[in-house]
């Protein structure tokens, strides 16, 4: 896992180069217009692909923090040997693509599926669209699982970690521009968020493992 901690995310560096090498070569040729559409495109970029910095919180041991931006579109209990509920949360191009650890855990899976990019409407959404499912588990055998699956994106969902890594809560460890995530969470947690709230990757509290 590469700790990016650059103002924009290396996911964006070969979108922004291109863009700003457009924006010189229409420039220097006097393409005003078509300059200035660059330079808008460039600005985009640079906001979609932008990598704060984020204080971390003192939570305690036993927590689990959003691993993304975006708001809380759905709680569900279902009915698993493993998982008791399921968290879906929506991200946007005004949210921060940047994903971050959940909590100081092993990587135990990494399933990566490429694919389409249809929208959340799309009958065909779950079944065909980008996506990559994480499994992390905690040294008290705590497992939670995370899943990624791009919307109308224009890039690709980019993972940067791999199996069996051990990962510190709040780390970054990809980037997915647009997309819905799903948290799979075990019978003995207690979930801290509802529907319609805002979520901060690493800062805002899920819950809790009891």
């Amino acid at each position: 896992m590469k700790n990016n901690l650059l103002p924009i995310s290396s996911a964006g560096f070969q979108y922004i180069a291109y863009t700003a090498l457009a924006f010189i070569v229409l420039t220097i040729f006097d393409f005003d217009f078509l300059a200035f559409l660059a330079f808008v495109l460039l600005v985009a970029l640079a906001f979609v692909y932008r990598n704060p910095e984020r204080e971390i919180l003192a939570f305690e041991p036993n927590s689990v923090l959003s691993p993304v931006d975006g708001s809380v579109l759905s709680i569900e209990e279902i009915k698993d040997s493993k998982y008791a509920y399921k968290i879906e949360i929506e991200s946007n191009y005004l949210d921060v693509g940047v994903l971050r650890v959940p909590l100081d855990a092993t990587l135990e899976s990494l399933n990566i599926q490429r694919g389409t990019r249809l929208p959340n409407s799309s009958l065909l959404h779950n079944k065909i669209n980008e996506n990559a499912e994480l499994t992390f588990s905690d040294n008290n055998a705590n497992s939670i699982k995370v899943k990624h699956q791009l919307s109308r994106s224009f890039d690709s969902l980019n993972i940067d970690i791999t199996s069996s890594q051990s990962l510190r809560q709040s780390s970054r460890y990809g980037v997915m521009i647009d997309g819905i995530t799903t948290i799979y969470l075990p019978h003995n947690f207690r979930v801290n968020v509802a529907i319609g709230n805002e979520l901060k990757a690493s800062q805002t509290l899920i819950g809790y493992f009891s």
